[in-house]
């Protein structure tokens, strides 16, 4: 991440294996910055299918007309006043075709995009620490900057636009690339062009910096445990795990989960989370395109936690994965949303390996919580809204947490 990140794209957790072929991930998510990869992992929320290469159209549609292009190709050949490099070419119309298509999530990754998404599934980059994504107008966004890096040490907050990167206008521009561009060395300097609700655009300039992110913070407050999940890669499972197992063996009475700010990572570890408390065999999310249900995904059953009292706070930050496990936890009975709206991360992708390197990320369907609430676009609404003020922060307050540790005091059989 680079503190970005386009969270769409982690691979499977433990046990899974990190290569391309048949890995789920879901992004909210990119990491730019030390960015992930969000919501694409910037984040993202989405759940990824990364695939082998594939030449066999999934439906019957009217085929193109490919005769105008070859027209085009050969007028240019012929007219143009200028070098042409075919390949630069070929990669400009595979880019234009995908970006036609209106979605911001559908991108077509040339074969140093691609390589370059690979890397950012490693949860280690230099960059301000903030995940990336994209709104429904295509405006570059700050999905959730990362607690402690430099994004957030600047006052950059969920859904700020980011209209300039270093003066360069991100009009048309895309999540990679603007990963791209924020990415950078160690002790170097980007300056960004935000622009917050309807006040007058402003530069901020923040420092890169390395960003390694432990995943899973956990600790005991009286007799509940509190467990913080800042992004879900290949390591929260099992961090999570321990946690929770710590907390049964000393007998705390109930158990705080913290996915504020959390803009996604791995599908299947939004589900293992949420097992730590769900009996096997329970819903935790559904893929669906329009009516059509394609997958559900069920707890595998730890129920570690299972019987406790639990809240789950979230926040405008918590994309993807996030939702994916709070959404999960509230219908099926188990916990208490806390907090503010989530981000609303909820498209899954399916990427396809093409020849050459390349790579192609479609959206191929939406989430769904367990109670039938497409995620997408709408988040997830608390059932206890608490706000987070700026006051607040500078103050060393914060009253979601607060109000989250009161609900489970509450629940607690005296």
């Amino acid at each position: 991440m680079d503190g970005l990140n386009s969270y769409n794209k982690l691979p499977e957790p433990i046990g899974q294996k990190k290569s391309w072929p048949f890995l789920k991930i879901v992004a909210s998510l990119l990491f730019v910055l030390a960015v992930f990869a969000a919501g694409v992992m910037i984040g993202r929320g989405d759940k990824i299918h990364l695939r082998g290469l594939s030449a066999t159209p999934k439906t019957t549609q009217t085929q193109l007309d490919y005769s105008s292009v070859e027209q085009v190709y050969n007028l240019l050949k012929a007219d143009f006043d200028g070098a042409l490099d075919n390949n630069i070419l070929l990669d400009g119309l595979k880019r234009g075709l995908v970006e036609a298509a209106g979605d911001p999530y559908t991108e077509y990754l040339n074969a140093a995009d691609a390589e370059e998404f690979d890397k950012q599934l490693s949860g280690s980059f230099t960059g301000i620490g903030a995940e990336l994504g994209t709104d429904d107008e295509n405006n570059i966004l700050i999905v959730a900057p990362l607690a402690g890096y430099p994004a957030e040490k600047a006052g950059l907050q969920p859904k700020d636009i980011i209209s300039a990167i270093d003066g360069q206008t991100t009009a048309s521009m895309s999540v990679n690339s603007a990963v791209k561009k924020i990415r950078g060395p160690a002790n170097t300097q980007v300056t960004l062009t935000i622009i917050r609700g309807s006040a007058k655009p402003f530069d901020v300039t923040i420092t890169r910096t390395q960003i390694t992110l432990p995943s899973v913070e956990s600790k005991i407050e009286g007799n509940i445990g509190y467990l913080k999940i800042s992004q879900f890669t290949n390591d929260t499972v099992e961090s999570a795990s321990a946690a929770a197992k710590s907390f049964k063996e000393q007998g705390l009475k109930g158990v705080v989960l913290d996915v504020r700010g959390n803009p996604g990572g791995y599908l299947s570890g939004a589900v293992d989370i949420a097992s730590l408390w769900l009996e096997k065999g329970k819903t935790v999310v559904s893929e669906r395109r329009g009516q059509q249900v394609l997958s559900t995904d069920y707890s595998t059953g730890t129920a570690t936690l299972n019987g406790l009292p639990t809240a789950v706070l979230i926040d405008e930050g918590s994309a993807s994965a996030s939702e994916i496990t709070a959404g999960a936890l509230h219908d099926n009975e188990i916990a208490t949303v806390v907090g503010e709206k989530s981000f609303g991360k909820g498209s899954v992708q399916q990427v396809e390996r093409l020849l050459g390197g390349a790579a192609l990320k479609v959206t191929i369907a939406r989430w769904y919580t367990p109670k039938g609430v497409n995620i997408d676009q709408q988040g997830i609404t608390p059932d206890v809204q608490v706000g987070l003020s700026d006051d607040d922060k500078k103050a060393g307050r914060d009253p979601q947490k607060d109000k989250a540790f009161e609900i489970v005091r509450q629940k607690i059989t005296p």
